[in-house]
C-alpha cells in the first residue's frame, strides 16, 4: 500500500473515537469526561443535547437540555439523572461499562448514579431527536431508557405511569428534588401533591371535588399538536393548539403544571396553558403562619401574620415563628380579626349553626388553638365555625366572606391591630382631620387679598401650559403607541386610517348593543372586522390597561384581535374578519350539518373554558348568543366580543351592569334577581345556545307549549325539551320530535343525546348545579375521543 494513502488512513482512525463523542451515539467502554466540554451527545436533528450540566460551585449533574437558550440565557433542562447528588467538577465520568452498566462515578471514586442494567451483547447508548436517551444492545432491545425515569418535565410522546411521577425543583437555582409532585395516587387519579418534611397534602384538583374513574390503567401522554390525554379522563388543548416545534410538561418549582410551548420569533418559551391560574391556592406556598395574596401585576406576595416574623430571610417554605408566648389562660388571650384571610385544614372540626361567641370560647378552651374562621351565609340562614390547630395554607381572596380570627396576647393585641391596616382596602377619601385652632382674622384678611392678587397671575400660568401640554400630545400618543405594541403584540390605528379601510364605514356587517361592526381592508391587505364602541365615557388610560389584557388572550376558538384605536371620543378594536358570518346567520342554513354542530358546540365550550379557566386573566363573557361565535372558511367556531362589556362598564352600578351585559333569551336568572354574578351565567348562555342549535328553535320563538305559570321567555325551550326528554320512556322517537328537520336523520343518535343532556345540565335554575365549562368541554370531548378511537390516539 502507498505510504501517504497508509499514513491518511491511520489519520482517520484515530481521530473517529474523538470526534465521535459529539455525536448521538456512545458505545461500550466508552466514558465521558466531564473535563472535556466536546464530550456530549447530541441528537440528529440538533435540538437536544446531553452531558454534564453545572448546578452550582464545583457540582455537575448529568442532563439533557434544549440546545436553543431561552432569550439568549441558559439552556432549558428536561432531565437529570442525579439532580440530588451532584458530582465533582474534577475526574467525573459516565461510562458504559461492557457488561451493559451505564454509571456515573464521582471523582472517580464511587457511582452516584446507575442503570443498573446488563447484556452479554454490546450495548450502545443514542439520544433519539423525541429527547429520549435510550440504552439498546445490538438486537435493539431497550435495556433503559430516560423516558422511564423523568424529573419534572414530561416531553411529547413519553408516558407518565403508576411507576412514574413528576418532581419539581427546589427553586429557580436549585435542582434538587422540590416538595410538589405530580402522579397517579391510588384511585387511579392524577394529582398534584404537596409533600415536605412537615405537611403532605393534595391540592389539584381541588380535594372537595369527587373525583372517580371506572379505569385501572395509570397513564397519561402529550402529544406534539398540545393534546393532553390521561386514563382518568382528565384532558387539555394548548391555546397555540397545533403543529409546533417543540412543547415541554413542566411541574415548576412553585407547584403549579404548565404547559411550555417555544416561540421561535420570539426565541423563548410560551405558556399556553396551566393548572392553576390562582398562585395562592398551591400549598405551602408561602410556609406556616403566613398567607399568600395575589397582586396585579407583581404575582403573589407572602407576609407574615401579625406577630409572627419570617423564619428563613430567603425562603418563605420555611413559613413564619411567634414573636410572643401564648398562656393557655383564655383569659389572657384576645382576637384579631383578618379580613378576607382564609387557612386550609387541620382544623379540629366544623361546628355548624354556632354563635360568633360560641366559636371564640370553643378556640380559648384549647391551649394549642391558634385561630378560627367564622362565617355567616345571609341567604341560607347558615353559619359555620373552624377552630384551627396548624395555620398553613393561607391566602387572602376577595372571593372569601368571612375573615380569620387570630389569637394573640391580650396585653398585645392593641400593637398588633396597626397591621391591619394592611389588609383593608380604602374607598373613601375622607380622612379624620386633626383639630386645628381658628387663625385669626388678620391674617384671614391677608391671605385673601394675597390669593387676590395672584389669582390672576396663576391664570396666565394654567393657559400657557396647556398651550405646551397641547403640543406634546401627540409625542405622548407616539409613546404610548410603542408601549403597547411591546406589551401586547398588535398596532395602534389612527381613527383616519380604520375611516379608509372601511371606506367611511360603508360596509356594515354586525350590530349589537356594544357597537356597530363594519368589513374593512387594512394597509398590509388583510381583510377585517372592525368594531366601533358605542360612546363611552372611559378614560384612555383605563382603556388601553384593558385592551393590554384582551389582546394578549390566545386560543383557537376565541376570535383574535389586531389592533385598537382610541382618539377623543374614539374607541374602536380591530378583529380578525370571518368569512362565514355568524352561527345565527347560518343556523338556517342547510351548510350546517351534525358534524359541523358537534364541532360548533366544543369548540364553543373549549373557548369559554379557556376564558374562565386557563386564562392568565380571568374574564367572563356575559353575552353568550349565536350572534358572538363567529364560523371561519372550515365553520370552526370563534367566540367574540369577550371582555367588551368590561371594557366599557367597569366602574357601573350592579343594576346597570346587569341591564346591558345579556340578550333577552339567554340571560341566566342571576340577572334577573339581582344575584352574584359568576361563570356560571356564561354556562346557562351557551346550554340555550346549544339547544337552539340542536332544534332549529330560537328561545323566545317557535316553541308553542306556553307555560300558564308566568315563566320567562328563555325557559319555554328549556321546557319544551325537557318535557320530550322526560317522554323517552314511552316514547322512543323523542330526538325526531325535537331535533331541527334540517338534520333529518343524520345525526348520531348517542353523541346527540350526551349534547341534549349537557346543554340541560347547564341551564338549571340553581348556579352551583350547573357545570363548569371546562367540565362541559371535557364531557363532549370524551364523545369525540369514543367516536374516533379507533382511528387515532393512544389508548389509555
Amino acid at each position: 500500500m502507498d505510504l501517504p494513502v497508509l499514513f491518511l488512513l491511520l489519520s482517520l482512525s484515530f481521530s473517529f473515537p474523538l470526534s465521535s463523542l459529539s455525536l448521538d451515539t456512545i458505545h461500550e467502554g466508552t466514558s465521558l469526561s466531564i473535563e472535556k466540554s466536546e464530550d456530549i451527545l447530541i441528537s440528529p436533528d440538533g435540538v437536544f443535547s446531553a452531558g454534564f450540566y453545572s448546578v452550582g460551585d464545583n457540582a455537575y449533574c448529568y442532563a439533557i437540555w434544549f440546545n436553543k437558550p431561552s432569550h439568549g440565557k441558559i439552556q432549558t433542562v428536561i432531565w437529570m439523572a442525579n439532580r440530588d447528588h451532584p458530582v465533582n467538577g474534577r475526574s467525573s465520568k459516565l461510562s458504559l461499562l461492557k457488561t451493559g452498566n451505564l454509571i456515573l462515578s464521582d471523582a472517580g471514586k464511587f457511582t452516584v448514579w446507575a442503570t443498573n442494567t446488563q447484556s452479554l451483547s454490546s450495548v450502545h447508548l443514542y439520544l433519539y431527536n423525541t429527547g429520549n436517551l435510550v440504552l439498546q444492545n445490538m438486537e435493539g432491545l431497550t435495556l433503559w431508557e430516560s423516558f422511564d425515569f423523568p424529573t419534572d418535565t414530561l416531553l411529547p410522546q413519553q408516558l407518565l405511569t403508576r411507576n412514574t411521577r413528576l418532581v419539581s425543583s427546589r427553586s429557580q437555582t436549585n435542582y434538587s428534588s422540590g416538595f410538589y409532585k405530580l402522579f397517579f395516587d391510588n384511585n387511579n387519579l392524577l394529582r398534584l401533591l404537596y409533600d415536605s418534611l412537615e405537611d403532605s397534602s393534595l391540592y389539584w384538583p381541588d380535594p372537595w371535588i369527587v373525583r372517580y374513574t371506572d379505569n385501572n390503567s395509570r397513564i397519561a401522554v402529550l402529544d406534539t399538536f398540545g393534546n393532553f390525554s390521561s386514563s382518568d379522563d382528565f384532558t387539555f388543548m394548548a391555546a397555540d393548539y397545533g403543529p409546533k416545534l417543540h412543547r415541554r410538561l413542566r411541574i415548576d418549582y412553585d407547584g403549579d403544571v404548565r404547559l411550555y410551548s417555544w416561540d421561535e420569533e420570539g426565541q423563548t418559551w410560551l405558556v399556553s396553558w396551566q393548572a392553576i391560574q390562582s398562585p395562592c391556592k398551591i400549598y405551602g406556598i408561602c410556609g406556616a403562619n403566613s398567607f399568600c395574596s395575589y397582586i396585579v401585576g407583581s404575582d403573589r406576595k407572602c407576609s407574615c401574620l401579625p406577630g409572627y416574623k419570617m423564619k428563613n430571610l430567603t425562603d418563605w417554605s420555611d413559613g413564619c415563628e411567634p414573636e410572643f408566648h401564648l398562656s393557655c389562660n383564655g383569659n389572657e388571650s384576645g382576637f384579631l380579626m383578618l379580613p378576607r384571610v382564609q387557612f386550609i385544614g387541620y382544623d379540629y372540626e366544623k361546628w355548624s349553626n354556632s354563635t360568633f361567641d360560641e366559636c371564640k370560647n370553643l378556640c380559648l378552651q384549647r391551649c394549642d388553638c391558634k385561630a378560627f374562621h367564622h362565617t355567616f351565609f345571609r341567604e341560607d340562614r347558615y353559619s359555620s365555625c373552624y377552630a384551627k390547630m396548624r395555620l398553613r395554607n393561607g391566602y387572602r381572596s376577595p372571593d372569601f366572606q368571612g375573615g380569620l380570627y387570630l389569637r394573640l396576647p391580650e396585653s398585645n393585641l392593641f400593637s398588633y391591630a396597626n397591621s391591619v391596616q394592611d389588609f383593608t382596602l380604602v374607598c373613601s377619601s375622607n380622612r379624620t382631620r386633626n383639630k386645628r385652632s381658628q387663625p385669626e382674622n388678620g391674617i384671614v384678611k391677608f391671605m385673601l387679598w394675597f390669593a387676590c392678587g395672584v389669582g390672576g397671575l396663576e391664570i396666565i400660568c394654567i393657559f400657557l401650559i396647556w398651550c405646551l401640554l397641547s403640543r406634546t400630545q401627540q409625542a405622548s400618543s407616539v409613546d404610548k403607541q410603542g408601549y403597547l405594541v411591546a406589551v401586547t403584540g398588535f398596532r395602534r390605528f389612527t381613527y383616519a386610517e380604520l375611516k379608509k379601510a372601511t371606506k367611511d364605514f360603508n360596509e356594515e356587517i354586525g350590530r349589537g348593543a356594544g357597537g356597530i361592526v363594519y368589513k374593512g381592508v387594512l394597509p398590509d391587505n388583510r381583510v377585517a372586522a372592525i368594531k366601533c364602541i358605542n360612546e363611552s365615557n372611559q378614560g384612555e388610560g383605563e382603556f388601553l390597561a384593558e385592551v393590554s389584557i384582551i389582546g394578549r388572550i390566545n386560543h383557537i376558538n376565541l376570535i383574535e384581535m389586531w389592533g385598537y384605536c382610541t382618539e377623543g371620543k374614539h374607541r374602536l378594536l380591530v378583529y380578525e374578519y370571518m368569512e362565514n358570518g355568524t352561527l345565527a346567520q347560518n343556523l338556517s342554513s342547510h351548510a350546517l350539518d351534525w358534524k359541523k354542530r358537534f364541532d360548533i358546540a366544543l369548540g364553543t365550550a373549549k373557548g369559554l373554558a379557556y376564558l374562565h379557566e386557563e386564562c392568565l386573566e380571568w374574564v367572563l363573557h356575559c353575552d353568550v348568543k349565536p350572534h358572538n361565535i363567529l364560523l371561519d372558511s372550515n365553520y370552526q367556531p370563534k367566540v367574540a366580543d369577550f371582555g367588551l362589556s368590561k371594557l366599557q362598564n367597569r366602574n357601573l352600578e350592579k343594576a346597570s351592569f346587569s341591564r346591558i351585559r345579556g340578550t333577552r333569551g339567554y340571560m341566566a336568572p342571576e340577572w334577573v334577581f339581582n344575584l352574584p354574578i359568576t361563570s356560571k351565567v356564561d354556562v346557562y348562555s351557551y346550554g340555550i345556545v346549544v339547544l337552539e342549535m340542536v332544534t332549529g328553535k330560537g328561545p323566545t320563538k317557535g316553541v308553542h307549549a306556553i307555560d300558564s305559570g308566568g315563566e320567562t321567555e328563555p325557559k319555554r325551550l328549556v321546557a319544551w325539551v325537557r318535557e320530550k326528554r322526560n317522554e323517552a320512556a314511552a316514547m322512543t322517537s323523542w330526538l325526531e320530535e325535537i331535533v331541527d328537520p334540517i338534520l333529518e336523520s343524520s345525526y348520531e343518535k348517542g353523541k346527540m343525546e350526551t349534547l341534549i343532556t349537557v346543554a340541560l345540565q347547564c341551564v338549571e335554575e340553581e348556579k352551583d348545579a350547573r357545570p363548569s365549562m371546562g367540565q362541559v368541554a371535557e364531557m363532549l370531548l370524551r364523545q369525540e375521543d369514543d367516536s374516533h378511537s379507533d382511528d387515532h390516539g393512544i389508548n389509555l
